[in-house]
């Protein structure tokens, strides 16, 4: 028997190799570079953790969260394997008996986060305790595509090249895209051995549900299996309070976790969960990262997940141990709107948020599916094989009708407006609404001008959300939420293919009621845009962002675009000070370029002044060579028209005294009339 062998069955317990780890295993402990694709449950942590026993040295394990290391360490010292972490979260003691191992070279596997390898001191440590391995847990945290992006996670690169010693990745959430940067930015000059042992997990029931009275559906889904561990994931902290709260009147054993609470209250709720049969976990998604609890029996959503990788890596929390496990996601239009708000709202470039709302898109896709879930959502990460029958939709089929026409006249719409608006202006046009907005642009005058009453306008929402769920329209970042079309589109609109729709998710529509915002659907991408950058001019000079502009004053912004620092002026809340540090900056996000003034005309944005000013500047070009345009060429300074223009001479003689004999000469009779017409 191999040494791997006599250590899987002696130290973890395990006759046999689940299928794949073997050849994963004999890969690492023979040296190799590895990336290795493995479902959630599938094993992962045994692939790096068994060849740290077998080679020499330490094995460092590099992993995104807390409760993760803690977990899994805890775990390794059960089994008799001396194991450690340092983290934010350790006691005294705890980091003391790390080092402590470490001096005496007995501890095997180090578990660090990420962020530490920023620290100058870390890679000094690192070569001083004779590392012989590097783990990479969670790998796909590498990526800047990926729903779960670690900034320090690409210090790992430079740290292999520096200690001169292989790599192991491991993931379970990585399609081909993320899987190439991973590749490129951990192993680069050293191409790794590849594993993809696929990505399904058959004995997990896949369901969602449109919101209607959320709570009530978490409430009776947890009633249905009283009893069974399981885990809520919510959008917001508060909620995961108020949730676990409900839960607990209604008699479960329920605890609430998020990041605000302090690290003791959240090792707490991490202990008792894996020692506690039957309880609840409502929790940010803060909670479950590395969890391995293998008896969780169910995964619900109280909210929308931020993509098809945060959400098939959440309910890969359930059912580890292979039994029967069950998830339902719940989502409504206000969960779409705040992830689309979260895209728009992110510092990252305008290719990468496209990115992200393809990457929610399918999201949607899966939520809004019209046939077997697990097909969708493993062909998202290219498996094509498929055999279900474990999901809501093979258990009872969507109904579905033909949506060619309803799609063909939204898509028209969106075409026929150059592809520069969003879904609640589209609808206003197919509804035929009288709206200023349609009016100034003539869209009353389309030939898609009210061709979509047969829908009221929930009910073409639900459409639009179907065709983005479907990948036909992309909201675009550079123009504020616009749809536009994909490649998809294309022969629909032409004609040349069809498409079905969920009628359900139409016809329940008309009774939802309408998410409260803070401005209107067509106003929120630009809202979300000079929040963006207001968040930047905050962290740049590391102040609250309020202090920068508060938000009624954003609201005022995206509701009526100024198109120059004049009309910026005129925003509430944008005095002189905050016009000259800021005007340029919102405005280029309005308008798509600042306005170039003179720093003296800046100096009169928004007053009477400043339109005197240009005024007097418009009539002293035509005048610099004369009435007759052959004299010796004459101007004012920009200080003298700013002074005329604030004083406003009434006669010629008080003119003269600002501008001189020479300019009176030239310019006075002329700047009298502005003056004059000014009042």
């Amino acid at each position: 028997m191999s040494a791997a062998n006599t250590l899987l069955r002696d130290v973890f317990g395990f006759d046999n190799f689940r299928p794949g780890q073997e050849d994963i295993v004999d890969a690492v402990i023979g040296g190799d570079n590895v990336l290795a694709i493995m479902p959630t449950g599938g094993g992962k942590s045994l692939c790096f953790q068994l060849p740290a026993l077998v080679r020499d040295g330490v094995t460092v394990v590099i992993s995104p969260l807390i409760a993760l290391m803690r977990d899994q360490v805890r775990a390794l010292k059960e089994a008799g394997v001396e194991a450690g972490a340092l983290t934010s979260g350790n006691t005294d003691e705890e980091t003391a008996a790390v080092w402590d191992g470490l001096d005496q070279g007995t501890l095997k596997l180090l578990y660090i986060a990420p962020e530490r390898l920023s620290s100058g001191a870390a890679m000094g440590m690192l070569r001083r305790i004779g590392v012989d391995l590097i783990a990479v847990d969670e790998a796909h945290c590498v990526s800047q595509w990926g729903h779960d992006f670690r900034p320090d996670y690409l210090r790992i690169g430079d740290l292999r090249r520096a200690l001169g010693v292989p790599l192991a990745a491991f993931t379970a959430t990585a399609d081909a895209e993320t899987r190439e940067e991973i590749v490129k930015r951990l192993f680069d000059d050293q191409p790794p051995t590849t594993f993809l042992h696929g990505f399904d997990r058959p004995n997990i029931h896949l369901a969602f549900a449109a919101k209607d009275s959320p709570r009530r559906q978490i409430l009776d889904f947890a009633a249905a299996r009283k009893g069974q561990s399981g885990i809520v994931y919510c959008g917001t902290r508060a909620k995961t309070e108020s949730l676990a709260a409900a839960l607990r009147e209604a008699g479960h054993s329920s605890l609430h976790y998020h990041g605000g609470m302090d690290a003791d209250a959240r090792r707490s709720t991490e202990v008792q969960f894996q020692r506690e049969d039957g309880l609840i976990v409502v929790a940010t998604v803060a909670f479950g990262m590395g969890i391995d609890k293998p008896d969780i029996r169910w995964v619900a959503h109280a909210d929308l997940p931020k993509s098809i990788e945060a959400y098939y890596q959440e309910i890969g929390r359930a059912g580890r141990d292979g039994a029967p496990a069950e998830t339902l996601t719940l989502f409504g239009p206000d969960d779409i709107r705040l992830r689309r708000t979260q895209i728009d709202e992110g510092l990252a470039p305008a290719e990468m948020q496209m990115a992200d709302h393809a990457r929610l898109n399918a999201l949607l896709g899966l939520a809004e599916a019209l046939k077997c879930r697990r097909s969708i959502l493993l062909g998202y990460f290219g498996e094509n094989d498929v055999t279900c029958g474990n999901c809501d939709l093979c258990d009872t089929p969507a109904d579905v009708f033909d949506g060619t026409t309803a799609v063909r006249k939204a898509l028209s719409a969106a075409l026929r407006t150059g592809e520069w608006f969003g879904s609640g202006h589209l609808i206003d046009i197919l509804l035929g609404n009288d709206t200023d907005k349609i009016r100034e642009r003539g869209h009353d005058s389309l030939p898609t001008y009210g061709v979509g009453t047969e829908y009221d306008r929930r009910q073409w929402q639900a459409v639009f959300r179907q065709m983005m769920g479907r990948d036909l329209l992309r909201p675009d970042p550079e123009r504020h939420g616009g749809l536009r079309m994909t490649d998809d589109a294309l022969p629909i609109l032409k004609g040349e293919a069809s498409i079905e729709l969920r009628r359900d998710s139409i016809r329940k529509a008309d009774r939802r009621p309408a998410p409260k915002a803070l401005v209107n659907e067509e106003d929120a991408p630009l809202l979300s845009a000079l929040k963006a950058k207001r968040r930047g001019l905050a962290e740049a000079a590391k102040v609250p962002a309020y202090i920068i502009f508060n938000d009624r004053t954003l609201i005022e912004m995206a509701e009526k675009r100024p198109a120059n620092l004049d009309e910026m002026a005129r925003i509430g809340g944008v005095g002189a000070k905050k016009l000259s540090s800021f005007g340029d900056a919102f405005l280029e996000v309005i308008n798509g370029e600042a306005q170039n003034l003179h720093p003296t005309r800046r100096k009169l944005a928004g007053r009477d002044a400043g339109t005197v000013y240009d005024q007097l500047l418009e009539v002293q070009a035509d005048l610099a060579r004369g009435p007759d345009g052959i004299d010796k060429p004459m101007s004012c300074s920009a200080s003298i028209l700013a002074k005329v223009a604030n004083s406003r001479p009434k006669d010629a003689a008080s003119l003269e005294r600002l501008l001189g004999d020479k300019r009176s000469e030239r310019f006075g009779a002329a700047f009298l009339d502005v003056l004059r017409a000014s009042g």
